[in-house]
C-alpha cells in the first residue's frame, strides 16, 4: 500500500469504523475485484475477494455498492453473494437496489437515435475483430487481447465510423482499458457515487475503490469525503489518495475495513 495524498491519515480514518453509525464502501468490478479477461464472462474475483465482502455485509455495519461500467445484472452473476448486493451499472444508468429492484434510466431521443445508428455501424466493425456491447445509453466496443497493430487500426477504424455522432456533444467518447466507449452523456461513476454519498450522513468513514481512468471522476467525487483508492498492479497518474495492488493488499484492505467495523 502507497499513500499519494500526504493529507490522508490512515490510522484515523480506520479508527472511525470503529464508532461511526454509518458506512459507505462502493467499489469497481473488472480490474478491481476481477482481473480482466478477454472473455469478459469469464472475469470472476480474485480468490478469497466474494468471501471478504461476504464478511463486511454480514456485520450489517457497512453499506456496500458495485459501481461498474458493465450491466447490473452481469455483475450480479459474477459476484453471487448471500446478500443482495446495491450495484450501480452501465456507468450509473441503471441500477439494482439492495432489494432487488432494477431501475433503468433512459438516454433523451437524439442520443438514442444516435446510438441506433452507431449499433448499426458497429456491426461492421466487428467484421474487423472489433467485439461490440450494446448498453442502455452506450456502445462498447472491446479489443483486448488483440495485438498492439490491431489495436492501432481498429481504434482508428472506430472513430472514423463513429467520431460524427459526437457532432454537438449528442454523444461523447470514454476511453477504458481494453477499448473504447461511445455514450450519452448524462451520468457517469461520478454521479453514481453522488447519489450514494447525498444519502449518507456526513462524517462516516466512506471508500471508493478502482482502477481505471473511467473511475476518475469517482474517485473526485468521494474526495473530501472520504478515501479513494487506486487498485492496479501498475501505478499510474490518478487523483486517488492511496494505491494498493490486487489481490493481496486489496483482500487486506476489506479484511481491515470488516475487522475495524467488528469492534463496534
Amino acid at each position: 500500500m502507497q499513500v499519494l495524498n500526504p493529507g490522508v491519515d490512515l490510522t484515523a480514518f480506520y479508527e472511525t469504523l470503529a464508532s461511526a453509525r454509518e458506512r459507505v464502501l462502493m467499489l469497481d468490478y473488472d480490474g478491481t475485484l476481477a482481473p480482466f479477461k478477454i472473455r469478459r464472462e469469464q472475469a470472476r474475483p480474485y480468490p478469497g475477494v466474494t468471501e471478504a465482502l461476504a464478511r463486511v455485509m454480514r456485520d450489517d455495519g457497512t453499506r456496500v455498492v458495485i459501481i461498474s461500467g458493465r450491466r447490473a445484472a452481469d455483475v450480479a452473476r459474477l459476484l453471487p453473494l448471500d446478500q443482495r448486493l446495491e450495484i450501480w451499472g452501465a456507468h450509473g444508468w441503471e441500477c439494482i437496489s439492495a432489494d432487488g429492484v432494477l431501475r433503468v434510466h433512459e438516454p433523451d431521443a437524439a442520443a438514442a437515435g444516435a446510438l441506433k445508428e452507431a449499433e448499426s455501424l458497429a456491426s461492421g466493425l466487428e467484421r474487423s475483430g472489433v467485439r461490440v456491447e450494446r448498453k442502455p445509453a452506450s456502445i462498447a466496443l472491446h479489443w483486448r487481447g488483440l495485438p498492439a497493430f490491431t489495436v492501432a487500426r481498429l481504434r482508428e477504424q472506430s472513430l472514423a465510423a463513429l467520431e460524427p455522432l459526437t457532432e454537438g456533444g449528442i454523444l461523447e467518447w470514454l476511453p477504458f482499458d481494453g477499448g473504447i466507449e461511445l455514450r450519452a452523456p448524462g451520468s457517469n461513476k461520478q454521479h453514481a457515487v453522488e447519489t450514494v454519498l447525498s444519502a449518507t450522513a456526513p462524517g462516516g468513514p466512506v471508500a471508493y475503490l478502482g482502477d481505471d481512468v473511467t473511475d476518475e471522476d469517482a474517485f473526485r467525487a468521494v474526495k473530501g469525503r472520504g478515501l479513494a483508492v487506486l487498485v492496479r498492479a501498475e501505478y499510474r497518474r490518478t487523483a486517488a489518495d492511496i494505491w494498493i495492488k490486487p489481490p493481496h493488499e486489496l483482500k487486506n484492505f476489506i479484511g481491515r475495513w470488516r475487522r475495524r467495523e467488528a469492534k463496534r
